[in-house]
């Protein structure tokens, strides 16, 4: 996969990152569930270095995440289409909204986050890893 891109429902919001995901996740947060108005959110970190917002100029939202740290949502403010999240407590990614993208099935989620707030009523592939909140990073 050499660039990725996407955009919003009515094509009034164009992106694209040059660089592979550096992580796919589903995110069952209260906030991801709010936002997609689904179970999860597919979601799909890129270096903020090699995002580029190409056509348009999207809306944001802010919330206090369950980190403490402001996140912020970026939207199409004409068709609402969710495009991504700037993480305050990974600064320097930019999350994609998998459904978004030109290729959605470029998507290849490695893991389940946030399983404590999942829906009782969401199947969850059980081949994926489960964390009940935020995953930690890697020891060095």
């Amino acid at each position: 996969m050499s660039v990725l891109s996407g955009g919003c429902a009515c094509g009034a919001i164009r992106y694209r990152c040059a660089a592979p995901p550096v992580f796919c996740l589903n995110c069952h947060c209260r906030d991801c569930q709010r936002e997609s108005g689904s179970a999860f959110m597919p979601v799909m970190a890129v270096p903020k270095t090699a995002f580029e917002i190409v056509r348009g100029a999207p809306s944001y939202f802010d919330l206090i995440a369950d980190s403490g740290k402001t996140t912020t949502r970026a939207f199409c403010g004409a068709c609402g289409s969710s495009l991504f999240g700037l993480p305050g407590n990974a600064p320097a990614l930019v999350m994609l909204r998998a459904g978004c993208l030109d290729d959605p099935s470029s998507f290849q989620p490695s893991q389940d986050i946030f399983t404590a707030s999942a829906q009782p009523w969401d199947f969850m592939n059980p081949g994926l890893p489960k964390t009940s909140g935020l995953p930690r990073p890697p020891a060095d």
